[in-house]
């Protein structure tokens, strides 16, 4: 590949006024990436040091905040730098490697939610096997899949990218996301295959298992007591909560960034917004407050501070 067609000029498509207000842009850019690092860290840490909090489910939960956690970095840091340069550029290979980190990380999660959902399930519908089913091999072989199954299906996608000739050097928008397919001189029908493939094991079939399970185990507890209703609802509500976040984020992604359409700037805006800061700052905020042992922690370490 030559030298001149690893820049790639990116624009924000008329979302911002960048020479205006790119100082204001930067604070609020950075001290939300301070925000996420800070809030998901903290809970991953209070996971780490509490060993009533070494079961299945926070594992999990540690696991999806550290996603968090890879996926801001992957973005922010770049982001960044553009709101105080002249010019939004970024080199091809750079761009394909932020690509392949947010894709990965985005399967990871669809993933994670899964093995979350199945542990729910066996938890609540099946206790008194929960501890021979669920046991540190297996929350071992769920993670190691959740991260290395998802890196594979987005290596094979980055790696076939970076071998097609490139003729448009403007990419909309401000990171590399599925967008990139049309800096491509021509439709890789290899691509788009192995795309469609990576949208049905990383995302599909994940989200219609969890959805699957989670009807299950509603459906269980409506014919039980009052008492495990509420212990299915405390504990299911939150990850059905960001599931829904996630699925919103992803289906814009899906749709909005590969697909050329007439969607109005407000709405690309607030969808825009959505991945930069709602989905990073949900999680922990769910997860800190409606899980009812992380959160017992959490005001145990502010009352001390």
């Amino acid at each position: 590949m030559d030298d001149n067609l690893n820049i790639t000029q990116i624009t924000l498509n008329g979302y911002i006024e960048m020479n205006k207000y790119r100082y204001l842009y930067f604070c609020v850019m950075f001290t939300a990436y301070v925000l996420i690092i800070c809030s998901n860290s903290a809970i991953v840490y209070l996971i780490w040091i509490h060993k009533n909090l070494h079961e299945p489910m926070y594992v999990f939960i540690a696991a999806l905040l550290f996603n968090c956690i890879l996926y801001s970095t992957s973005v922010y840091p770049k982001l960044l730098i553009d709101f105080l340069s002249e010019k939004q550029i970024i080199s091809y290979s750079a761009c394909l490697f932020q690509f392949f980190i947010f894709y990965s990380s985005g399967g990871s999660e669809f993933l994670l939610l899964a093995a979350m959902a199945f542990d729910r399930y066996v938890s609540i519908c099946k206790p008194l096997r929960y501890p021979a089913i669920m046991n540190r091999n297996t929350v071992s072989v769920f993670l190691v899949l959740a991260w290395f199954v998802p890196a594979c299906h987005i290596a094979v996608q980055t790696i076939q990218s970076a071998q097609v000739e490139i003729c448009n050097f403007n990419l909309k928008g401000i990171l590399c996301n599925n967008s990139i397919y049309k800096l491509h001189c021509v439709t890789s029908r290899s691509i788009t295959i192995f795309g469609l493939i990576s949208l049905l094991n990383l995302l599909i079939f994940p989200m219609l298992f969890t959805v699957f399970t989670y009807t299950r185990i509603l459906l269980i507890s409506h014919r039980s007591g009052k008492e495990f209703r509420k212990k299915a609802a405390e504990t299911c509500l939150p990850h059905l909560l960001v599931l829904i976040s996630f699925s919103t984020l992803t289906v814009y992604d899906v749709i909005i960034a590969r697909v050329e359409s007439d969607v109005p700037k407000a709405a690309r805006l607030i969808m825009t917004l959505q991945v930069l800061l709602y989905h990073p700052l949900f999680n922990p905020f769910i997860y800190g407050f409606k899980m009812k042992e992380i959160s017992k922690h959490l005001k145990k370490c502010l009352t001390l501070t």
